[in-house]
C-alpha cells in the first residue's frame, strides 16, 4: 500500500470515528443546529494528517491502530475548531474550504463560533475517557500536551502573531517562531502524543519532537507556495491571499525557487531525525516527502 492509500485508508478511520462521536448520543432540543455545524466542520474531507502522524507515532512503539485512534480524533476536533475560527469575518475571512462553503457561511457566525468551541471542548472530553487510554496518567499527560499546543504558547498564540503581523516587515526568524506556534504547535503535539501513548523513553521522544519540527516548518512552507502558485480549484479555497494581506511569510521573504531549496532542506531533516528508528521511521519520511510535492 503506498502512502497515497494508507492516508485514505486512515482518513477514513478518523472519519468513522469522529461520525461516531458527534452522533452518539442524540442532539438535545434546540441544540440541532449546532451538532449540525459540529458535525460540517468535521466530517466529509481533509487528509487528516495530524491523526495520520500521531498513529504512525504510536505505531514506532507497537502502540496498536484502534488504541490510538481516539487521540487521534481528538487532535483532529483541535484542528477543525481552528480552521472554523480562522475562516470567521474577523479571521482570515474565507468563503470556501475543502471546496465547500465554510461554516460561519453555511451557518452564521454565531453558530460557526460556537460549533468551533464545542469542537475544542469535546477533544478534551475525549482524551478524558478511559477508553483513550487505560493509564489515568498518559490521559492527563495528552490533555497538558494538546492544552499547551493549541493554547496562548500554540496554535492560539501563533494565530495572534500572524494578525499582528499583517503589514509589517518580519525577519525569517520571527516568521518561522510565528509558524511554528501556529501551524507546527499541532503537529508536534501528533507525534509526541505517539510517544506517550507508547511510552516511549526521552531519547526517542526527542527524536519525534526534532521530527515534527522539521515536519511542521515544511508543511507550512509548501502551503504557502500553493497559495502563491497553487490552483484555487485544485487547493479548495481561496489562494494568492497572502500576498494580498501583507501576511508574513518566507516565500515572500526568500522567493519562490530559495522556498523550494529550504523547502527541500527540511525534508531531509525530517527524515535524518528518523534515523533512530531504521525502517520502521519508512512511512513518516514518506509522509515528510509527500507534504513537499503536494498541490492541494
Amino acid at each position: 500500500m503506498d502512502l497515497n492509500q494508507e492516508l485514505e485508508r486512515v482518513a477514513g478511520l478518523i472519519e468513522w470515528r469522529l461520525d461516531e462521536l458527534l452522533s452518539s448520543e442524540p442532539a438535545p432540543s434546540g441544540q440541532e443546529r449546532l451538532i449540525e455545524a459540529m458535525r460540517y466542520a468535521a466530517l466529509g474531507g481533509g487528509k487528516r494528517l495530524r491523526p495520520f502522524l500521531l498513529i504512525e507515532s504510536a505505531r514506532l512503539f507497537g502502540v496498536a491502530e484502534v488504541d490510538a485512534l481516539d487521540a487521534g480524533a481528538a487532535l483532529e476536533c483541535v484542528h477543525c475548531y481552528s480552521l472554523v475560527h480562522d475562516d470567521l469575518p474577523a479571521m482570515d475571512d474565507d468563503a470556501v474550504r475543502r471546496g465547500r462553503p465554510t461554516v460561519h457561511v453555511a451557518f452564521g457566525e454565531a453558530t460557526a463560533i460556537l460549533a468551533g468551541d464545542a469542537l475544542q471542548t469535546l477533544a478534551f472530553d475525549i482524551l478524558s475517557r478511559p477508553s483513550t487510554h487505560g493509564d489515568p496518567s498518559v490521559r492527563v499527560e495528552l490533555i497538558g500536551l494538546l492544552a499547551v499546543a493549541a493554547g496562548v504558547q500554540g496554535m492560539a498564540g501563533g494565530q495572534a502573531l500572524d494578525l499582528a503581523a499583517e503589514g509589517e516587515t518580519l525577519g525569517p526568524m520571527e516568521v518561522a517562531k510565528m509558524q511554528a506556534m501556529k501551524t507546527g504547535a499541532l503537529f508536534s503535539f501528533a507525534c509526541e502524543a505517539g510517544a506517550v501513548l507508547g511510552r516511549a523513553d526521552d531519547l526517542a521522544r526527542g527524536a519525534l519532537k526534532a521530527y515534527a519540527a522539521a515536519f511542521g516548518q515544511a508543511f507550512q512552507l509548501a502551503d504557502d507556495l500553493l497559495d502563491a502558485e497553487g490552483d484555487e480549484e485544485a487547493v479548495g479555497k481561496a489562494v494568492a491571499k497572502d500576498a494580498g494581506r501583507g501576511k508574513a511569510t518566507l516565500v515572500a521573504l526568500l522567493g519562490v525557487e530559495p522556498a523550494r531549496a529550504r523547502l527541500k532542506a527540511l525534508v531531509g531533516d525530517a527524515e535524518a531525525t528518523l534515523a533512530p528508528f531504521g525502517d520502521k521511521g519508512g512511512t513518516l519520511k514518506d509522509a515528510a516527502r509527500f507534504i513537499a510535492s503536494r498541490r492541494a
